[in-house]
């Protein structure tokens, strides 16, 4: 296959969104939403810099199994009514997902290097 490119690749902010998805370690994070515990296996973290701001976590989404192993989702959002800080409440261990995600999407100490020619 013969290929060859003209350019270079520029990514504008404008209303700029990014999702990253984890994957979860069974067991790792249960969540309990009105007594009922979930048993999250995969997180898709929506992260957005909308209109040139600082980039913020938004929202969680989280793939679960509930106790009777069904799938159920449930998301969490994680921004105050009026958009300008996080909400309140909160749990430690949503905001330590969201850290992982943002390590994933390269915000902390991930770094990517093009293969060798």
């Amino acid at each position: 296959m013969e290929l060859s490119t003209t350019g270079e690749p520029v990514v504008t902010q404008e209303d700029t969104q990014v999702d990253v998805g984890l994957d979860l370690q069974a067991g790792t994070l249960v969540l309990t939403q009105d007594g009922t515990d979930l048993v999250a296996y995969h997180a898709l973290v929506e992260f957005a810099a909308p209109k040139g701001q600082p980039w913020t976590a938004q929202q969680v989404k989280f793939s679960a199994h509930g106790p009777d192993g069904a799938a159920v989702s449930l998301v969490i959002d994680l921004l105050n009514d009026v958009c300008d800080g996080p909400r309140d409440g909160v749990p430690a261990a949503i905001w330590r997902v969201v850290a992982l995600a943002a390590t994933s999407a390269g915000d902390v100490g991930i770094t990517y290097a093009p293969p060798a020619p």
